[in-house]
């Protein structure tokens, strides 16, 4: 298993979460005025969008978070080409053993065979435990990033007074003034700065 592709499929869901977290309704308060209620209704909603490929090139959270994943991807190819040249070193020796009539007694023979086994067994048991741990650390990752984006975006726009900020993908068409992905992602990158900082 591939874990850039799965980093990259994680951060895909992450961004459409947030970005549908985003939308969420709050639940409707109940009406003190119909008049007031038919007023608010009538104005129109203030409605930006951010692009979320750009969000997940240019946070700097982000960007962490796949070279560490890469870097982790790494050490796993590595080590399971160290194990799979070992196991192969001495599968080869058994052969070149075997072909040379240099095992004396069938027990030596089993012997091999047994360590060979053993060999295979602990290289996939070590391999298949730091998998599982790069994916336990991807998924740790994947939400705090889901919650950072959701956090900040929660408060960029009740600042703004936006009612909605919507996703690029989400859409048919929308006309680039009302894209606000550069502030977003300054802002994002900002408000991580100070947090690492401290």
């Amino acid at each position: 298993m591939n874990l850039l592709r799965s980093f990259s499929a994680l951060a895909l869901i992450a961004v459409l979460l947030f970005g549908v977290s985003c939308n969420e309704k709050k639940p409707a308060k109940p009406a003190k005025n119909s008049a007031k209620t038919e007023q608010s209704a009538s104005q129109p909603m203030s409605i930006r969008y951010v692009d979320e490929d750009s969000i997940m090139s240019n946070y700097i959270l982000a960007k962490e978070i796949n070279e560490a994943m890469l870097r982790k991807q790494n050490q796993y190819d590595a080590a399971s080409q160290q194990r799979g040249n070992e196991l192969n070193k001495f599968a080869n020796s058994m052969q070149q053993k075997y072909k040379n009539n240099g095992y004396l007694t069938e027990e030596s023979f089993n012997a091999d065979q047994a360590k060979l086994q053993k060999m295979q067994t602990d290289a996939e048991n070590y391999l298949g435990g730091m998998q599982q741990r790069m994916q336990n650390e991807l998924a740790q990752s994947q939400a705090q990033l889901l919650d950072s984006i959701d956090n900040y975006m929660k408060i960029y726009a009740k600042e703004k007074g936006y009612d909605m900020v919507i996703r690029k993908s989400a859409t048919l068409y929308v006309d680039e003034r009302f894209d606000v992905t550069d502030e977003v992602i300054e802002g994002l990158n900002k408000r991580y700065n100070k947090v690492s900082e401290k």
